[in-house]
């Protein structure tokens, strides 16, 4: 089982450390990603329709904005992960996360079809890890700038969804 311990410095920018050290060092990928889908499921349908259309201040994103924004970056990051499993040493360019979310209209979407969405990406995001080798999953690819092997990936995932329930939890409700 590859947990967070089993991914070096250098297999991601520094950046996303914040992310992997969410991640309880005890879970593998797989473990990691279905714990996610259900905390993030639980979490996101507990909320009222109020809650999901709040700005805690002017310009930060709505809680539908943002499970939208956690759906974006995994198929991103998978994406990532898949061509750097299969070799392909082209570096990958980064996305803006602001222009995605200005262009989402994910505060006009049912929380229903955001969830709907946000589990299909995650089963698809799990069985693309579980595809993988012990040596596909370690290869390096660049993206941004920066190395990032596919565990790397995987892990940066599932702390990023973390990142983002703790931020909504402490700032908005």
């Amino acid at each position: 089982m590859i947990t967070t311990s089993a991914v070096k410095v250098g297999e991601y920018n520094e950046y996303y450390k914040q992310y992997i050290d969410q991640v309880p060092g005890s879970l593998g990928i797989a473990q990691a990603l279905e714990k996610g889908m259900e905390e993030t499921r639980d979490f996101f349908t507990s909320l009222s329709e109020s809650e999901l259309l709040l700005r805690y201040e002017e310009g930060k994103w709505t809680p539908k904005e943002v499970l939208l924004h956690i759906i974006d970056t995994e198929r991103i990051f998978s994406y990532r992960a898949l061509r750097f499993s299969r070799m392909d040493s082209t570096p990958l360019q980064g996305f803006e996360q602001d222009d995605f979310v200005l262009s989402s209209d994910a505060n006009s979407r049912t929380v229903d079809s955001l969830i709907a969405e946000y589990v299909s990406v995650r089963q698809c995001s799990l069985l693309l890890y579980a595809s993988m080798t012990a040596q596909t999953i370690a290869n390096i690819g660049t993206a941004s700038g920066s190395p990032m092997s596919p565990r790397a990936a995987a892990f940066i995932t599932a702390g990023h969804e973390r990142h983002h329930i703790r931020i909504i939890k402490e700032r908005y409700l």
